[in-house]
């Protein structure tokens, strides 16, 4: 079985910047990159990207998103909204009919 990542943080969260670059920065998280151990902030680092031409853009472009952060370098200020509510996943089995 494969092992599993888990963080501090995950998808809907809000968190705040504490080292680098954006220290102080926060915003709401975007997508947790477990594998890289490393987050995508809503208007933290952003990054300039170059495009190719393509029919959305004929010119090409330079899109601007937001690039990744180190997951240790963010700390939780808000959790999402399902850990707020309180609400957990539950499974329910369905009854056999006698």
């Amino acid at each position: 079985m494969a092992n599993r990542l888990t963080f501090h943080v995950k998808k809907g969260d809000t968190v705040q910047v504490i080292s680098g670059n954006h220290k102080g920065a926060s915003g709401k998280v975007l997508a947790v990159l477990p594998k890289k151990s490393q987050v995508l902030v809503e208007g933290v680092r952003i990054i300039k990207k170059h495009s190719r031409k393509s029919q959305e853009h004929p010119q090409g472009a330079i899109i601007e998103r937001e690039g990744p952060l180190h997951i240790s370098n963010v700390k939780l200020l808000e959790q999402g909204e399902t850990k707020a509510k309180g609400e957990t996943k539950t499974k329910t089995k369905a009854k056999k009919k006698k």
